[in-house]
């Protein structure tokens, strides 16, 4: 994989890296919930609908142990919980997403564990769990093959990876649209609404860093995933990986 991690302004450092990520969450917190739906005209709600049902199977297994990682606010984890009632648990590293996601767990009555934790380094035992999501976090890892170094060692034999993240459309013709409304439009709309126009700037750059579909299915199995696949959605905006460990 070309690219080691997500290279925020200013950065030299992974921890230079984790921290600017960090900050730059916590100040779009606030406005991030609208900014996803507003931004992507509504249909990330799809795509977490997407990624619930490719997973499904392993929700349903009652004594299943799941972690939704980068919970941000808890979009994704909340969806999750309505098919799994126990063992269920979020984490993220920027503490203002957490307070959003556990207030919104509250309010839903969830059964989702929350606790913060980096994702590189997560308090969790080795092969303790069934199924790990994350949506929209991985390319924001300051190391992505420590990442999924990380995710292999929490996960059982027989476990599962779900990583839902944007991607480079395979069609020319979308990938100039989508890169203009990116480039062009996106950092303007998000900036003036969140307040953080920096976080919007960085955001749809940091996509069109992060490494293609093809590429980051070849570094899973390089990693040591097997039956490793993925499913394009919205004519390859986002692309759904998913992979398992022996």
């Amino acid at each position: 994989m070309k690219t080691l991690g997500t290279t925020p302004p200013g950065t030299a450092t992974e921890e230079q890296a984790a921290r600017w990520v960090r900050g730059m969450f916590g100040r779009v917190a606030h406005r991030y919930d609208l900014l996803n739906h507003l931004l992507s005209f509504q249909v990330d709600r799809y795509w977490r609908f997407r990624t619930v049902r490719e997973v499904r199977h392993v929700l349903s297994r009652p004594d299943a142990r799941v972690m939704d990682l980068c919970c941000g606010t808890g979009d994704l984890l909340l969806a999750l919980s309505e098919h799994k009632k126990a063992g269920i648990f979020g984490a993220d590293f920027c503490h203002p997403m957490l307070i959003a996601a556990s207030e919104k767990a509250r309010k839903r009555r969830s059964p989702a564990v929350l606790f913060e934790a980096d994702a590189l380094c997560l308090p969790v035992p080795d092969r303790s769990l069934d199924l790990v999501t994350l949506a929209f976090g991985f390319r924001n890892f300051a190391n992505y093959r420590k990442g999924l170094e990380e995710l292999k060692r929490v996960l059982r034999p027989g476990g599962m990876v779900a990583i839902l993240e944007f991607s480079t459309p395979p069609n020319p013709l979308i990938a100039s649209a989508y890169n203009f409304y990116s480039r062009w439009i996106l950092p303007r709309l998000g900036g003036a609404i969140s307040g953080s126009p920096d976080a919007y700037a960085y955001l749809p750059e940091s996509v069109r860093k992060f490494p293609g579909a093809e590429e980051l299915a070849a570094e899973m199995r390089q990693a040591g995933y097997v039956r490793v696949r993925f499913k394009r959605m919205t004519f390859g905006v986002v692309a759904l990986h998913l992979a398992e460990v022996d």
